[in-house]
């Protein structure tokens, strides 16, 4: 079976190294040497003024939304995994979905300011398949009508706009170090922002709130074990590796892939360094998206619907109509991704592709 991802495992001596030196610490978690070592890594290679490293990508979300202390409306996206939409959720705030983009899939900021209220606080947007969103229309018009920013920068790592890294944009930015991401920690994930004053709240946030024996706000166990910071300090020397690869793999797809009118891939206007974080591709219909699913599955190939259902269609949540994100939901299918694919079983699955287009 070809899964749709694998994680990527350093030689396992490089991590035995670090687990040799945690058993003679015994240090293992509240903030050792590795996890401070793993946070500095992080902000070199990244160029961010500040980074937590935190328990998941989720538990990111939710700690960006209690250090900027955001209640009632949230702007979001429809097309996201459904963590994003569940922390606005869990943090007892009201998700208020704004339709997408056809090319990128990401928030289409043109509709932003019309779904703004008096009650809307913040605007959560997401930098879909690696793609940026607009950081700029979205910061002229959060500040226009004085509202915060967060990214969810899941897929984002490794991602460079204008210069510098895409995870430096907003007041916060969130990332996740899932096993299934280019850079990962096994479970982890990442709050980054360039204010000192945000950073130090979310440190407080995530350690209880509270700092020795003094007491300040409510807070929660947001920390991550000095194991999970080996895995990522042997990764981040790959990540370069790892994005070279990636690139390699995508491109074979671009090559062989028969793209036109049945077929499709998310594309930017925007000038950025990409990191092959997926290799999504949309179909014309949903009829035919499952038809390339079912073969592939018989051929015993892994692929995943990323990402479905839209988000504004949750069973749990009032509706509210985003019909490009509905409809792009419906039709799109991740393919496989990752570092040890061979290339043969890249232009297998391509092939397989092909053949049931020209089906009618």
């Amino acid at each position: 079976m070809i899964p749709v991802t694998k994680a990527f495992l350093p030689p396992i001596e490089e991590y035995t190294k670090y687990l040799k030196g945690i058993w003679e610490s015994g240090w293992l978690t509240n903030y050792g040497p590795l996890v401070n070592d793993l946070e500095k890594k992080l902000c070199d290679y990244l160029d961010v003024g500040s980074l937590s490293f935190c328990t998941n990508g989720t538990i990111a979300i939710q700690l960006a939304m209690k250090a900027l202390d955001i209640s009632g409306e949230v702007i979001t996206t429809p097309f996201s995994y459904v963590a994003t939409t569940n922390s606005i959720l869990w943090e007892h705030c009201k998700p208020v979905f704004v339709d997408i983009n056809e090319n990128d899939f990401c928030i289409n900021t043109d509709k932003i300011e019309e779904k703004i209220t008096d009650d809307t606080k913040a605007i959560l947007a997401v930098h879909v398949y690696g793609f940026p969103c607009n950081v700029e229309a979205i910061e002229k018009i959060a500040k226009k009508h004085g509202l915060k920013v967060i990214y969810d920068g899941a897929h984002a790592f490794g991602v460079q706009y204008q210069g510098k890294s895409l995870l430096a944009y907003g007041d916060i930015t969130t990332c996740s170090f899932h096993a299934t991401k280019l850079f990962h920690t096994v479970e982890g994930g990442a709050i980054i922002s360039s204010s000192k004053e945000i950073y130090k709240k979310v440190k407080l946030h995530q350690t209880f709130g509270h700092s020795e024996d003094d007491y300040f706000c409510l807070g929660i166990n947001g920390k991550n074990s000095e194991f999970h910071a080996a895995m990522g300090l042997c990764n981040i020397t790959k990540v370069k590796a790892i994005i070279d690869r990636r690139k390699i793999i995508s491109e074979i797809y671009n090559q062989t892939l028969n793209f036109g009118r049945k077929l499709s891939r998310p594309s930017s206007t925007l000038d950025f360094d990409y990191n092959y974080a997926y290799y999504p591709v949309a179909f014309d219909t949903e009829k035919r998206m499952l038809e390339v699913k079912e073969l592939l599955k018989k051929n015993e190939i892994n692929t995943r619907r990323y990402f479905y259902p839209s988000l504004n269609t949750l069973p749990f949540i009032d509706y509210q109509p985003c019909p490009v994100s509905e409809s792009v939901s419906l039709r799109v299918l991740a393919l496989p991704l990752f570092y040890e694919l061979a290339e043969q079983d890249v232009k297998k699955i391509s092939n397989l592709i092909n053949s049931c287009l020209e089906h009618e």
